[in-house]
């Protein structure tokens, strides 16, 4: 039963509310015929006037009780607010994010005009902006080095992936790259979802060099499972200065195996050797993998009954109270 917002989950139950006065009605209690007693003259007085004290408590008792056994009822049956509607976009797209923390991702070789930064500073202030326009999926983190882990399962609670991708310390997961073992954490996550479209994002400054499943293969699983894989590889080329030295910054990336990758299942590969490079990629990534416009409307339910069982219990306690000291009195 909805009345402009207010409804009752359990209305049904408001037809015990007649049960006391139909058993005062149909069922009095039976009365036996009065015996013979001793009775004393002088008491007639005092009888007179306690009979007239609990005429006047019942008088007072009985609708406080009526009250309270409405207001317990009203609690039983489940009183509910129901909030305007709100829209939530909606998308039948999982989407996980693969990310490398290996040691290399502390290179500061990437630049946005003359700003230099580490290469992970760039994929997680990137990333959470990547994770923000995706209104409407569902949205995971792994993270991997020498071994890979699930950081956030997948979920609609686009903040805390952002936070987490925040946090995410290079060199945690150890040195080396586990890419294939990464592959292979994706698609246990995504294979089971009934999602109309399964997507891994992997990003990536090195080589398979750890792990105990090839890149490739895991590749092959990915595509039988309808998983598409975009790959991206970050880091710049060439020779970087460090003091009044030079520091040789090489790009340790298998992009063969990346292109690979991407090719088996239906993605794309991208080479990021900047921050605007990563930007435009996931510029593209956004065109390739657009989110759906559909949307889903709900109303936030308010549950109202404490307030009618708070007030039975209040009143049931100031009734104790009084009638309590007036026994004493």
């Amino acid at each position: 039963m909805t009345l402009s917002g207010f409804q009752l989950a359990y209305p049904w139950w408001l037809l015990i509310v007649p049960l006391p006065l139909v058993v005062y009605l149909f069922f009095r209690p039976v009365t036996l015929a009065a015996r013979s007693a001793l009775r004393v003259p002088s008491f007639t007085e005092f009888e007179a006037f306690e009979n007239s004290r609990k005429r006047g408590r019942m008088s007072v008792l009985l609708p406080v009780a009526g009250l309270i056994w409405l207001l317990l009822n009203l609690a039983i049956a489940r009183p509910q607010w129901l909030g305007d509607p709100i829209s939530t976009a909606i998308s039948g797209r999982d989407l996980m994010l693969a990310v490398d923390i290996s040691g290399s991702m502390r290179e500061t070789d990437l630049y946005a005009g003359n700003r230099q930064f580490s290469r992970m500073d760039v994929v997680r202030e990137l990333g959470r902006e990547f994770i923000n326009r995706r209104d409407g999926d569902r949205i995971g983190l792994i993270m991997f080095g020498s071994s890979a882990y699930v950081q956030t399962p997948l979920t609609f609670d686009h903040r805390t992936v952002q936070h987490f991708l925040g946090e995410a310390e290079v060199g945690l997961a150890g040195r080396a790259t586990a890419i294939g073992d990464a592959i292979g954490l994706g698609i246990k996550r995504l294979r089971d979802r009934p999602a109309e479209s399964r997507v891994l994002i992997l990003i990536t400054d090195g080589a398979n060099s750890a792990g105990v499943v090839e890149p490739l293969d895991a590749a092959r699983v990915a595509a039988s499972s309808d998983i598409r894989i975009h790959t991206i590889g970050v880091g710049s080329e060439g020779a970087g200065v460090a003091g009044f030295g030079f520091r040789v910054q090489r790009s340790e990336l298998d992009e063969e195996t990346l292109q690979g990758i991407a090719t088996t299942t239906g993605g794309r590969y991208f080479r990021a050797r900047n921050v605007a490079e990563l930007e435009d990629i996931y510029t593209i990534i956004d065109s390739l993998e657009p989110v759906d416009n559909e949307e889903n409307s709900y109303r936030p339910l308010k549950e109202l009954f404490p307030w009618p069982l708070g007030s039975a219990l209040v009143l049931s306690v100031l009734v104790a109270i009084v009638y309590c000291r007036r026994g004493h009195a």
